[in-house]
């Protein structure tokens, strides 16, 4: 069936009711907006009295041009560039599908690092909580086996008391004279300090350099976690989380001592200054007293167990006769350098955050 007006097979084929002839739309539309009346049989014609007719959508009529090969090449052509420009939304689809699939699994993997972190973080909490709850626990003892020193010797036994906890002999009256003495005698001397002629200025700070670096550790648990300046002598001490502490001698740039013993980090040093007095303390809960001999070398003379959870730090009394240690099970405790003894424990509760630095 042919287009009246043109004669070819009509796209978009209408037909008049009242002469029931066949358009193509787009051109009797042109010809009732210019004359308004049929081009065939000159009655008038209204776009009302044109009825479309329904053909199929997805296979549209073919054209005569498709009768001859220029035809055919030019309806190739024409299906040839649908068919690219159809691969080319496709292909932007997919490219944003991609984008939001990538962004959706960021946003993911995000949420689970958060969602990890806080996990963490509330167990951290929790632990903290139960360890600030908990009475003070029963001390495991300074006593150890002599077969556990390096030179045999060991803190004195504590007595048990009528609840199986250990009984402190506490702070007598001749310690509490001695340290009230010290104190005074140091009072007066901050009185008549003078800041010292060779005292670094500010200005002269901010233009130190480094001059050496000394790898002091094991390698494969690196980090210095406590370091510890002598008061007479030119050695430094360092602790590090390959469970030993190490004596180093500035001058010479050579490790005097290596301290081993401890099964985890070290996490505080401290020179006493005296008769060759050096402490250590460790997240394995234990303070060890070590001793320097004539050959340079350290041992061991007393290991503390009076914490129940991680040392972190220690400090020598200015008398160097006494120091003190803190833990994170909330207590502290006031020792005796010369035997080791734990005079006293202090338990700090309730309080949420445990001691780390005293």
């Amino acid at each position: 069936m042919n287009c009246a007006i043109s004669g070819e097979v009509p796209e978009e084929p209408v037909v008049s009711r009242t002469s029931g002839l066949l358009f193509e739309k787009r051109l009797i539309e042109r010809h009732i907006s210019d004359y308004g009346k049929c081009p065939i049989t000159g009655e008038p014609l209204t776009m009302d009295d044109v009825i479309p007719i329904k053909t199929g959508k997805i296979v549209r009529p073919r054209p005569v041009q498709a009768a001859s090969i220029p035809g055919m090449l030019g309806m190739f052509q024409h299906e040839w560039d649908s068919l690219m420009l159809s691969n080319f939304a496709l292909e932007q689809q997919l490219h944003t599908a991609r984008q939001e699939l990538s962004h959706a699994l960021y946003q993911h993997d995000a949420a689970c690092r958060v969602i990890a972190r806080l996990k963490k973080e509330r167990d951290e909490a929790r632990s903290l909580l139960a360890q600030a709850e908990r009475p003070l626990p029963a001390s495991t003892g300074v006593a150890v086996n002599a077969s556990a020193l390096s030179n045999g010797r060991t803190a004195p036994d504590d007595e048990l008391g009528p609840a199986g906890t250990k009984v402190r002999p506490g702070i007598s009256a001749n310690i509490f004279n001695e340290l009230t003495e010290c104190n005074a005698a140091l009072s007066q001397q901050r009185k008549r300090r003078e800041i010292p002629p060779t005292l670094a200025p500010s200005e002269d700070i901010e233009r130190y350099t480094q001059i050496s670096s000394h790898p002091l550790h094991k390698t494969n648990k690196p980090g210095i976690t406590s370091i510890d300046i002598h008061q007479k002598k030119d050695i430094i001490a360092t602790g590090g989380f390959d469970t030993n502490a190490v004596i180093f001698d500035r001058s010479s740039g050579q490790i005097l001592s290596t301290l081993s013993g401890h099964s985890k980090k070290v996490t505080s040093v401290k020179f006493v200054a005296r008769d060759d007095f050096f402490l250590s303390g460790s997240a394995d809960k234990t303070v060890r007293i070590w001793q320097g001999s004539d050959d340079g070398n350290y041992n061991c003379s007393h290991i503390l167990k009076d914490h129940d959870a991680e040392v972190q730090a220690v400090t020598v009394h200015a008398t160097n006769n006494y120091f003190v240690t803190a833990s994170l099970d909330n207590t502290w405790c006031f020792y005796e350098l010369s035997s080791g003894l734990c005079l006293t424990q202090v338990l700090i509760s309730p309080c949420p955050l445990s001691k780390t630095c005293i």
